[in-house]
């Protein structure tokens, strides 16, 4: 097959490519190596997030099952009289990297322009973290906001569930403890989500484009299930593509890119929710790789996904 970059990105992708080509190799497996690329990475696209002002920020902390204390960041755009939504959010980095401050700008600028207050979850890592670990302390993060709701002015009732390429992992298997531990989910938002740690097969047309790359995704998902990798051992809870059964699980919302590595997987879980019953709405991206709004916020494609989102947003 072939596959045409979106013409908005060709000069960005040229010029990560320059700057890849000068960069020492990652060897397979190295996830220091790409926690330490990626911090950077995170960081830049941060800066290109246009700013906002009147946004509130609070600490708040959750209680992981072992105990563990888990930061929450919450962000408000001003004083709420009557209960309304929010959205718990997972931030990416493929559950290796990323924290709070990554992503402050970014949920700043959501909260900003849906209304809609948001709680960050600085969720732990792997491999310090594995398994379903990620998974339980955004879950836990979602308990402990029902269970503030009345003093946050949060309608349970209205509360989603969102996350982007790694943090897609922990926030659709949050959907899925939520169901089963029947805690009430408005939706769940999965922006280019990373649900499937057997996708390991090479996509040799998509190859020049990716910005998260099939080497990445094994490092990253082994860092997380370090020996049952791609065996039948492997919970839904960390891997949620591994699910049998859909139904009654959250109405969802799902986009990606036509040049990412996760679009099949990503459109497979689309596709079993849907024949589970349970409203979807799925966007593909054509011409556009992994993180593309991050990297080219101001392009079409990014345009476009950002205000189907605050659309989604707004129905909460």
């Amino acid at each position: 097959m072939n596959y045409t970059l979106d013409p908005e990105l060709v000069p960005l992708l040229t010029a990560l490519a320059g700057q890849a080509a000068g960069a020492p190799a990652r060897e397979r497996g190295d996830w220091k190596a790409i926690r330490e690329a990626g911090t950077l990475g995170q960081a830049a696209m941060a800066a290109l997030v246009p700013p906002v002002t009147g946004i509130r920020t609070a600490t708040y902390f959750a209680t992981a099952p072992d105990g563990a204390r888990i930061e929450l960041r919450w962000y408000t755009s001003g004083e709420t009289m009557a209960p309304g939504p929010a959205v718990l959010y997972a931030h990416g980095g493929g559950m290796i990297l990323g924290d709070l401050d990554a992503y402050d700008t970014l949920l700043s600028w959501y909260v900003a322009h849906s209304g809609v207050p948001f709680l960050s979850v600085g969720y732990r890592l792997a491999p310090e973290a594995s398994g379903t670990m990620l998974a339980e302390d955004v879950f836990a993060s979602l308990t402990w906001l029902t269970g503030h709701a009345h003093e946050l002015a949060v309608d349970t009732a209205r509360i989603a569930v969102m996350g982007d390429s790694g943090g897609g992992a922990p926030a659709a298997a949050t959907a899925i403890l939520a169901r089963d531990r029947h805690i009430p989910l408005a939706r769940q938002i999965l922006v280019y989500p990373m649900l499937d740690d057997r996708n390991q097969c090479p996509d040799p047309a998509r190859e020049p484009f990716l910005t998260w790359t099939y080497d990445d995704n094994y490092t990253a998902w082994k860092a997380v299930l370090s020996d049952t990798l791609g065996t039948a051992d492997v919970s839904p809870v960390a891997a949620p593509a591994r699910l049998s059964d859909f139904t009654g699980l959250a109405p969802a919302y799902i986009d990606t890119g036509d040049l990412d590595i996760f679009r099949d997987e990503d459109i497979a879980y689309a596709a079993r929710l849907a024949a589970a019953g349970v409203p979807v709405e799925l966007h593909v991206h054509p011409g556009v790789p992994h993180g593309w709004d991050r990297l080219a916020p101001h392009c079409g494609a990014a345009q476009r996904a950002f205000a189907d989102r605050l659309r989604a947003l707004a129905a909460l």
